[in-house]
């Protein structure tokens, strides 16, 4: 516990101790998260850094930490993975059901899409972070603030590639007036709730966490590189899609599929260790698995995320159905299995 005096008042800060009691907090994290491959990639760390040194260019790092860390501890603090317990199987939940939104055309449902800008429309939220791309399928971050925005078509769609959200939630919190949603993998839920856990902003102003199913993301260089091997031409490419065990990346001009497990050569050393499917930390989780065709899967799991479906059915905004969790079960099971690759903390 760290004592910071301010005026008369003492502010008490609890910090992790250090494994490596004479090296600085981030060199701690170095040591017992990145260097281990532990890390996630999430960039909770990188959004609390005070003095904004962690980067992610080439592998999460922090250039001339020796001159520039303060050594005040936040990115410990914040790293789901420092003190990493792993959470799995479906979570707890309010209802389990399939949805279809009737205003928007998107993957599977477009539910990501209606929940946020529902949110929106109740005043729950002024702003929701979606992850877009460029012309070649490299991730950029947008604040959604005017659902017309959504015309942009390259915010739909899933990319399967790493994106700086919690770097953008920073920014977002600072400017919001009613609150943010945000939408994310399960690693990215686990770090807003640790941002949430740790610093008030985050508990005031993030106000709907959308969790995605997730069986792993991959670093834009060595997909990309994968893709093109494979025949996929980025200028040509329209849409990804994992279905049934394949990759179908689908290009004006036909598809290229092959089988999803051939992209293990390529899996991320921090998704080899993760063994959350359905972002069990979230107020509502979604994806294809468990739902018609066309449908979203929607774990409604918190109050906030009740109160938008509610309101999406009030206005009449999306058809809804049955969902089947037994549908999940291998999913769920093939991440579990990867708790077997955690190594033992320093």
């Amino acid at each position: 516990m760290a004592a910071i005096a301010i005026g008369e008042s003492e502010w008490e800060v609890a910090i992790p101790e250090k494994p490596l009691k004479d090296k600085l907090y981030f060199e701690n994290l170095k040591a017992k998260v990145i260097d281990t491959n532990l890390c996630s990639r999430c960039l909770t760390c990188a959004c609390i850094c005070p003095v904004d040194g962690i980067t992610a260019v080439d592998g999460v790092d922090f250039p001339d930490y020796e001159a520039k860390c303060t050594d005040c501890g936040a990115c410990v603090r914040v790293c789901p993975r420092f003190v990493y317990e792993p959470k799995s199987g479906l979570g707890s939940y309010i209802e389990f059901i399939a949805g279809r939104s009737k205003r928007f055309a998107g993957q599977d449902g477009a539910m990501v899409t209606e929940l946020l800008v529902s949110a929106m429309e109740m005043g729950m939220i002024d702003r929701g972070l979606f992850a877009g791309r460029d012309e070649k399928w490299a991730i950029e971050m947008f604040h959604v603030r005017d659902p017309q925005q959504l015309a942009i078509t390259t915010l739909g769609g899933t990319k399967y590639t790493f994106a700086d959200v919690l770097p953008a939630l920073k920014k977002a919190v600072r400017f919001t007036k009613r609150g943010v949603g945000v939408v994310g993998t399960p690693c990215i839920v686990s770090g807003v709730r640790k941002l949430q856990q740790e610093f008030p902003i985050f508990r005031e102003k993030v106000k709907l966490v959308v969790g995605l199913f997730c069986t792993e993301n991959f670093h834009y260089e060595d997909i990309s590189r994968y893709l093109k091997e494979k025949g996929v031409d980025f200028d040509k490419l329209i849409k990804t899609d994992i279905t049934k065990g394949k990759f179908i990346a689908t290009m004006t001009d036909g598809e290229v599929k092959f089988k999803v497990k051939e992209l293990e050569e390529i899996l991320p050393s921090g998704c080899n260790v993760c063994t959350d499917f359905t972002a069990v930390e979230s107020d509502a989780s979604v994806g294809s698995v468990g739902s018609a065709p066309g449908f979203s899967t929607v774990a409604v799991r918190e109050e906030p995320a009740k109160k938008v479906i509610e309101y999406i059915k009030e206005k009449g905004y999306a058809d809804f159905g049955e969902a089947d969790t037994s549908q999940l079960n291998f999913l769920i099971g093939h991440k579990k299995e990867r708790e077997k690759n955690i190594t033992k903390p320093i």
